[in-house]
């Protein structure tokens, strides 16, 4: 079959490596978090990191093409001009129609790639109508979350080895998780008390810095409960590798049982934010 057919046996190659680069799957549990030998982005939750997946598609059909094209000339003008068959060089050192086309081809395809990046980046920096607002101020070496709106606010600092359950995610899992509900747009106000931090979610597509003196925000709609981590992405000190974000997106009725138990007596621990799904389930 290769020797009767040998340009649609490479065409099948070809088409089976880009199936495994891009459908590669992401983490099949629920939590938003890298999994052992994971080569893909993490499965997206939310329409920013959903249209960051797509145009990370389009890139790397792009510049696996572009490296395919730039081999397989390698290789030609190495056989096609070493020095058994090409004995006598040649001595012609310009040829318009060859520059023209290396100069104009990579323009085209910088701004075939420049048009969906700009559109993606608009709308990751347009923040839309939100119906929750929730602040994340960056210390050393840990985060303060306040809901403004509601007046509930609590530190989230990383677990130590021995506080962990079995089911949770070591240097990940957190004492105090930011909690939203699923389905709504929350924006994110950003800063920090110290030094510069950045708060980075991957599965939502969400990475922003948190500077002292100034306010930044982002914003995520969650469309699927679960839990979701990320950490500080912001080299910050010692404690830089020890300062992780876990956000627990509840139902609507979970959420509001949330609140009511965060604003009668502070935020509760796991177990509390466990038993209000409970409670307000139906």
């Amino acid at each position: 079959m290769l020797r009767g057919n040998p340009r649609g046996a490479t065409r099948a190659i070809l088409i089976a490596l880009f199936a495994f680069l891009i459908a590669l799957p992401g983490p099949a549990s629920a939590a938003g978090q890298a999994t052992p030998w994971q080569m893909n982005l993490q499965a997206p939750v939310t329409p920013v990191m959903e249209e960051i997946w797509d145009f990370w598609v389009i890139v790397l059909i792009i510049i696996t093409l572009i490296s395919i094209f730039v081999l397989a000339l390698l290789i030609y003008v190495m056989w096609r001009f070493s020095a058994k068959r090409n004995p006598t060089p040649s001595r012609l050192t310009h040829n318009t129609t060859l520059e023209v086309l290396w100069t104009v081809i990579p323009v085209v395809i910088l701004v075939l790639i420049a048009t969906p990046s700009f559109k993606l980046h608009y709308f990751l920096d347009v923040v839309p109508d939100s119906s929750l607002t929730v602040k994340a101020v960056g210390n050393q070496f840990y985060w303060t979350y306040e809901y403004p709106d509601q007046e509930i606010e609590f530190d989230s600092a990383m677990l130590e080895d021995e506080d962990l359950a079995p089911d949770q995610p070591r240097l990940l899992e957190v004492d105090s998780r930011l909690v939203v509900p699923v389905g709504t747009k929350v924006r994110v106000l950003v800063t920090a008390s110290d030094v510069i931090h950045a708060w980075a979610v991957p599965a939502f597509g969400v990475k922003i810095d948190a500077i002292p003196g100034r306010l930044n925000e982002t914003w995520f709609e969650a469309r699927q409960e679960g839990v979701y981590y990320g950490q500080c992405s912001e080299l910050c000190g010692p404690g830089h590798g020890y300062m992780p974000i876990a956000v627990e997106v509840l139902s609507e009725d979970a959420f509001k049982g949330w609140l009511e138990t965060a604003a009668a007596g502070g935020p509760p621990d796991q177990e509390g934010v466990q038993r209000a799904a409970l409670a307000t389930a139906p």
